[in-house]
């Protein structure tokens, strides 16, 4: 007997069997076994379960009821909805300027908010929260030029220092990718995380060569390594000479080929920071390139003064699984501020542009501009 006549059935003999007596259950219940082939204890609590009544939940209950739910999932949301591992190391960050927002909470709300765990966030987040997800399409196209000048590198758990790049850039092709379109380029620094875009119409060497002056100048640190994928918009004459004959040269190395785990940190960036903003429309508008910028600006300050990540400290392989730990989830700017590479200059003005931030004005800004670039796409 398949699964569902085995629950009509069950619907049927339930009332009867409640109300017979002990004979009569005795016979219903023989029969009900027989039957379905139940064992004879699990048929007595599937006749005598009431299905009027809830279960309670096993285990303890909940320490944070509706008041802190409602504060966990504007945070969330606000802070485009993090894992729980994350979130755990933003809720310190963004509570005072949510207070500022809708006032200050209770001292026992705030406690409970603060010794939250990051299993007890996804029970708590469970319904609020949306499975996002699509795949794009690949546009890396190899060069062959200077590929025996630049070598492979495959890990950067040896990276100590800030200033080690790793940059890819993102296709706003809408699923084809010939013709003319934006382009998205992403740098991200291994040890801390700190992450800056820009945009540039399609990717030539000039293109590109020319956007990554305008972001290296917005770094708050000195570039000591570079990091790509084969793109040919990277390995390129004019790029290697540009980090080669500098008064310091930069170390510049390539993953292998079709290995996208050999540019892992900023892979995972190309979601987080591109697709979450501008999705996988085609933009084929030279004219939107200077309002994407902005957006992108507005959105790194956002994640790299308040965004938490978490850094790979420990991982080995036992038989056929991978056991991993991470460290504790800070964001880019903490991670700077205590690695002891900056000096008294740099740490007093990533202390005070962080102080001048609010949370909620970026994340306000970055919504109306993004809807404004949307809006011209439909």
């Amino acid at each position: 007997m398949v699964s569902q006549s085995k629950r009509e059935y069950l619907a049927r003999i339930k009332d009867r069997y409640r109300h017979a007596g002990r004979r009569g259950k005795s016979r219903i219940l023989d029969e009900f076994c027989e039957v379905c082939g139940h064992h004879r204890k699990h048929a007595i609590r599937l006749l005598r379960a009431d299905s009027r009544t809830r279960k309670k939940k096993p285990g303890r209950p909940c320490r944070c009821g509706p008041a802190e739910i409602r504060v966990l999932e504007d945070i969330w949301l606000a802070a485009d909805r993090p894992c729980s591992a994350r979130l755990i190391g933003m809720i310190t960050l963004w509570l005072p300027y949510y207070e500022k927002r809708h006032g200050y909470l209770e001292a026992s709300s705030r406690e409970r908010l603060l010794k939250v765990k990051p299993r007890t966030l996804d029970r708590l987040l469970r319904v609020v929260r949306q499975k996002h997800g699509s795949k794009g399409l690949c546009g890396t196209r190899h060069g062959d030029y200077l590929k025996s000048n630049i070598p492979v590198k495959i890990r950067h758990d040896d990276v100590t220092t800030p200033g080690f790049i790793q940059a890819d850039t993102v296709a706003h092709c809408g699923g084809s990718l010939e013709g003319n379109f934006v382009w998205s380029l992403t740098f991200t620094d291994v040890l801390t995380g700190w992450t800056e875009n820009g945009a540039v119409w399609n990717k030539g060497e000039g293109g590109v060569h020319q956007l990554l002056r305008t972001i290296e100048q917005r770094l708050p640190f000195r570039i000591r390594g570079f990091h790509t994928d084969n793109g040919g918009e990277f390995i390129n004459h004019h790029l290697h000479s540009y980090y080669r004959n500098r008064p310091i040269p930069v170390e510049m190395t390539r993953g292998r080929a079709g290995r996208k785990n050999d540019n892992p940190h900023v892979e995972q960036k190309n979601w987080t920071h591109v697709r979450l903003l501008l999705g996988y429309q085609r933009i084929e508008n030279p004219a939107l390139i200077e309002d994407i910028d902005l957006l992108y600006q507005a959105s790194n300050l956002l994640n790299n003064f308040f965004g938490a990540n978490r850094r790979l400290v420990f991982k080995e392989r036992r038989g056929a699984r991978y056991y991993k730990r991470y460290d504790d989830p800070t964001t880019p700017c903490q991670r700077l501020l205590t690695c002891g590479h900056l000096n008294q200059a740099e740490l007093t003005h990533l202390t005070e542009m962080m102080l001048n931030l609010d949370p909620y004005k970026l994340r306000t800004l970055i919504d109306a501009k993004r809807h404004a670039i949307l809006s011209q796409l439909r």
